[in-house]
Parts: structure tokens; sequence; C-alpha cells
């Protein structure tokens, strides 16, 4: 700190500036508009200022084709619509990027082994896939769910039914089949693509059992397509190799033209308050939204390596996908980033010459406590940028970064969402990086922080809101035809504004610093998860009364998550009962969902109405002042708040 002032950990050289897409695509909007930008700040405040402009001119950038009347109807958020008259399909970009000296997607395993999926292979298999989905009865608006690891056939899955304009949707097989069925069931797709097992952290996990209740649990289904992964059958399903079959130069990709807005993939909330909400992206906005957050903002290129740590549970493996788009190599791992040592991911990256590497705080700090030193111990000579994402990233590991990976390396934190399926704000190769800080809000991204009273909000602690409409936005919520819940998750509290549910800071220096969520979604190493699964489950348990489940961001970007129980009469928390505890959760859910720390509580304090507080409790174990989170009158049990006071995260 320098006067009250942070000092950039990283700051761009004019040749790095010079070099990116950025650059040229500045200049490129000059030439349209005959506006001289002096700097990303004046560049992203047009932007927002000409919205339909902007975006005009980012379609013309990237060559996208002919637009047929208007980019953007004049309806407020949420009712806004884009290039209505445009038809398109989001697989015709990947296309168009076939190359043959580069792989389309590298495929690292535990055992040291390294695959290469060529670009002919992805496309011949999406090909193949498309046709024999198509010979199964899948057409335009038909689902099609993948329950996987973050293998290649996974993606060649996702373009396949994209190609024929049906919609995607996909789950991690770290999901249990009944948290699985919660989120693909309510789609009723007609085919279910899915593989017998992964592996992770040296053991290999059998999903056959999980296969067959999921598919017991979907009476729409038509076919099973099985991928052996982990080396056994899955009973009654067509073979991946079958349907998919790779023939060395077969036909190429038949893609149907469909709307703008037509569906492309189903996303999960976490379902915090009951069964997760099915979030439904377009193509036209998905692609529009994914080109300039990877090309402009990340500056991932043809020649790019692009691996992010992640699952098909997780936005950020759609978010990967996209690298395709801009004709990168992406990486496609199902193991662990610790195993065999903690320092594994940073082998990946170096065998994989990765150049943009993302990752959690989690991880990190993780390294960090290990005494990682991944510059002494791998070749990290291609890597220029390590994104970080799924918490509020802290100072002390993002300098752990520029002092143990390399100073030349920019640390690009980036925080957004499933809802939009991209990032709002992050790490731009033109802006410095300040340690703790997202360089910059996104351009076409109407960022901004509001106080309760709806009033803009400087250097202090704000709620995150978005003032203008973004492409990436939802085309609707599943099952909700007349848009009801869509309106209430982001529209109630600022109405025609988007409130996003995080807290965060607008530096002076046009930074952007996230504190965390400011509702009680959970989010795990960037997995979100619903307090109500878990409610479900341990509720269950005839020993417990009552539960609490919490998600704490502490102050070295460490996540404790913790869970209160409330126990029938004459009951003891004996280590039998925790390790059952755990078992249900880890059976029900996943091993994601099982807690740091079962504490038994006298009592869960609830609203008049019945509503655990979650969010106040959160901001307490946070250290927050009771008086200053929750009116007492509104608690049936006031006297719990005192006793949730004292039970601090172990950093408080």
């Amino acid at each position: 700190m320098t006067a009250g002032h942070p000092v950039p950990q990283w700051i761009p050289t004019p040749e790095d500036i010079a070099q990116t897409q950025l650059t040229a695509f500045t200049d490129f909007a000059t030439s349209r508009t005959g506006i001289a930008f002096a700097d990303y700040a004046a560049l992203w405040r047009w932007s927002i200022d000409d919205v339909p402009e902007f975006w005009r001119t980012v379609w013309d950038w990237f060559e996208l084709g002919e637009v047929s009347g208007a980019v953007l109807t004049e309806h407020p958020m949420p009712d806004a619509r884009w290039f209505p008259g445009t038809r398109l399909n989001y697989v015709d970009q990947v296309v168009r990027h076939a190359r043959t000296d580069r792989a389309a997607i590298l495929v690292p395993a535990e055992d040291g082994s390294l695959r290469e999926i060529s670009w002919d292979e992805l496309l011949t298999r999406t090909a193949t896939l498309a046709r024999s989905l198509r010979s199964i009865g899948v057409g335009p608006g038909d689902r099609v769910v993948g329950y996987l690891p973050n293998i290649p056939e996974a993606v060649i899955a996702f373009l396949a039914t994209a190609s024929l304009g049906a919609t995607w949707s996909a789950c991690g097989q770290d999901y249990s089949a009944h948290a699985a069925l919660d989120r693909l069931g309510q789609l009723e797709p007609l085919v279910l693509i899915t593989c017998d097992g992964y592996r992770y952290g040296g053991k290999i996990h059998d999903k056959r059992g999980d296969i067959a209740t999921l598919r017991d649990g979907i009476p729409s289904l038509r076919a099973t397509i099985c991928v052996t992964h982990a080396g056994s059958i899955v009973a009654e399903s067509l073979s991946w190799d079958d349907v998919a079959e790779y023939e060395t130069g077969a036909a190429g990709i038949d893609t149907l033209a469909v709307a703008f807005d037509h569906p492309l993939w189903v996303l999960y909330s976490s379902g915090t308050t009951g069964t997760p909400k099915g979030i439904v992206h377009g193509h036209g906005g998905v692609l529009l939204e994914h080109l300039k957050a990877l090309a402009l903002q990340s500056d991932i290129g043809a020649d790019d390596t692009f691996f992010w740590f992640t699952s098909p549970s997780w936005m950020m493996w759609n978010y990967q996908v996209a690298g395709l788009l801009v004709g990168a190599t992406i990486v496609c791992y199902d193991g662990s980033p610790g195993y065999p040592l903690p320092d594994a991911l940073w082998d990946l990256a170096a065998r994989t010459r990765t150049t943009v590497l993302g990752t959690s705080p989690a991880y990190l700090l993780a390294c960090a406590k290990a005494g990682v030193e991944p510059r002494r111990d791998h070749d990290l000579t291609p890597l220029r940028t390590v994104g970080v994402t799924g918490a509020a990233l802290p100072a002390s590991t993002s300098l752990w970064i520029r002092d143990n990976v390399g100073r030349q390396v920019a640390v690009s934190s980036i925080s957004g969402g499933t809802d939009v399926v991209t990032a709002f704000a992050g790490g731009v190769r033109t802006v410095p990086v300040w340690p703790g800080e997202l360089s910059a809000p996104y351009l076409g991204v109407a960022l901004d922080s509001w106080d309760e009273q709806g009033q803009p909000v400087r250097g202090g602690v704000g709620e995150l809101v978005l003032t203008q409409p973004m492409p990436s936005m939802p085309v609707m919520f599943w099952n909700d035809p007349g848009g009801d819940r869509y309106r209430e998750a982001y529209f109630d509290t600022y109405p025609g504004m988007w409130r996003h549910g995080d807290w965060i800071t607008l530096t002076e220096h046009g930074s952007v610093i996230v504190h965390g969520r400011s509702d009680s979604t959970l989010n795990r190493h960037g997995i979100r998860m619903g307090s109500a699964d878990i409610y479900h489950a341990v509720d269950a348990l005839p020993e417990i009364e009552d539960t609490l489940v919490l998600g704490i961001e502490q102050p070295d970007g460490g996540y404790w998550m913790p869970m209160f129980v409330v126990l029938t009469a004459g009951t003891e928390l004996t280590e039998s009962l925790r390790r059952r505890i755990n078992q249900t959760i880890r059976d029900k859910l996943s091993p994601r969902h099982v807690p740091d720390d079962i504490i038994v509580a006298p009592g869960i304090p609830h609203t008049k109405t019945g509503k655990k507080l979650e969010v106040p409790l959160k901001r307490i174990l946070q250290g927050s002042d009771p008086s200053d989170v929750v009116s007492r009158t509104a608690v049936d049990d006031p006297q719990l708040i005192d006793w949730f006071a004292t039970a601090r995260s172990p950093q408080q």
C-alpha cells in the first residue's frame, strides 16, 4: 500500500497492450464510431451507454454473418429481446476453426497419460453422434442430458445436441443419482448420455448403480448412450463407439439454423429453496458473450491452450468449452487437482503447455499451505494468465501467485454466475492487476453497486446490480411459462434492474472488490449448492430435529461450511452419528456437500413465518454485530441469536 492506495502486482507493458485482440477491437470500434477511446474505461463506458451499437460491433468483429432486423428491442429488463430476426447455430462457430496443426482437446489423466483429440475427430464424432440422435428421434427443442465427468465425450455430446437445435443439460458424476434426477429429470429428456464411472484421487468410482436409478426416474427416455471410461459395461445401453464412430475424413456436420434465443442448454440454480431452477440460455446470447469474454477480455485465441479445472455441473465447464469458439485447444481433466501430490494441477499445466489456467482460491490456498512452489518445480514458461473464480480471491493469495508462479503471470480473478454463464468483471490484458481485486467490469456489463434504496455506492459495500441487459441473460427458467420465478429471482428488489446477490465495492481506480454472497446460496469450490438439499437428507435421520448449514467466506480465502444440528431429546452427537450424517449426505447428494464441522446447537432461529435466518446468521458468523443484521422482534427465539454470535468461524 502507498498513501492508502493499493500497488498493482502486474502492469501490462506497452507491447502487451499493443498485441492484444482488445486493442485491435478498439481500433475497429473507433473506425466505426469516430470515437477515440483513451483507455479501457472509456471503451467500457461506450459499451454500456450505446448497448445495441456495442454488441453489433462485436458481432461484426467476429464476422458472424448477416443480421436481420434490430439488435435489441426497446423493452426494459427482463423483457429485452436480442437480434429477434437473426438465425444462427453455436456449433458453426466451432466448425469454422477446424485445423490440422493443433489438437482440439487435450485429455491428461491421473496416471500420467496424455491423449489428444484432433479437430477432425472432434467434428467427425460430433457429426456421427448427431445423426445417431436424429435416428432416435431427437429434433429441435428436444432435450439430451449428460451424466458425465469432464471428459471429451461430454463436449462432443453437447455439440451434437446443439447442432440439431436440441437442448443440452448435464450433471457431473460427483452428484448422486437423486441430485442429478432433481435437475435432469424435470427436462423430460429423450436421451441420456453417460459413462460407467470416473477416476478421482487414485480411485475408480463405479456409477452403474446411480445410472440405473437415474434411468428409472426418467420415463421419457428413449435411449441411453454409454461411454466405457472406467472399464465396465452398462446394461441396456448403446455403445458410444457405435453411435459416435470416428472415421477419418467423414462427412461434416449438418447444423440447423435456429433463432437467436433458441435454447442451447439448461444450467441449474443451487436448489436452496427447493427443486433447482433450470436456467435456459440461448444460442446467440451465449455465442456473443463467450466470444467477447474469451477473445477480448482474456485474449484467448487460436495459439492458446485453455485449461480450467471444472466439472460439467459448473458453468465454468461451459465457459471452457467456449475456447473452441476462438480456435483454442481446451483441456478436459476428470481427476483430482491435488493427486498424487498437492501440485498436481501445476504439473498438468506444464505437461499440456497451458497458456491460460483456471482454478479456485481454495486450491491456491491449499498449495500455499503445503509449501508448493510451481515455478521451481514445473516448466510454466507458456503460462501467461491464472484465472481464479468460485469465491473472492484474497490479496495474500493473489500475491502468492506472483511470488510462486511468476511475476510475468497476470492474475485474472473473475466473478459472474451460472445465471449469465459468464463473468461480470475480471482481469483485462490492458489493465493492471491489484491484489484481491477484479481489474475492471467487463465490456457490455453495466455493473453498479447500490444501497437498499437503489442509490449508487462508491468506496463502500453495496449490492451488485446490472442496469442494462446482457445477451447471455436467461431466455427463461424451465417450467416457468409466465416468467414469474425469473422476475422474482433477479428483478423484485430493484424493478427493471438485475440484482445478483453479491456484496461488492467499486474502487476509485475502476476495479471491483467482491465480498461474497449476500444471499444464502452455498458456493463451495465454485460449485453452487442448495442448503435445502442438505436439509432434506439430514432431517430424515431420526436423531435430528433441525439443521442449519452455512457457507462462510474467510479472510484468507478459505471457505468454512459448518452444519448446526438440533438433536432430539436424549441424543448425543457421537462419532457414530457424525459419520452417519456425513455418509447420508455423501450418498444422497455428493462429497462436496459434506460439511467441514458438525456443531450441536440449542435451536435454529427462524423468522415468524418459519424461514431459517441463513443470511443474517452467515453475516454474524463472519463477525458482524447481530444488531446490524437482524431485528430480534422478527425472530421466533431471539436468545438463539446470542448463541450463534459466539459460534464464530475458526478465523474470527
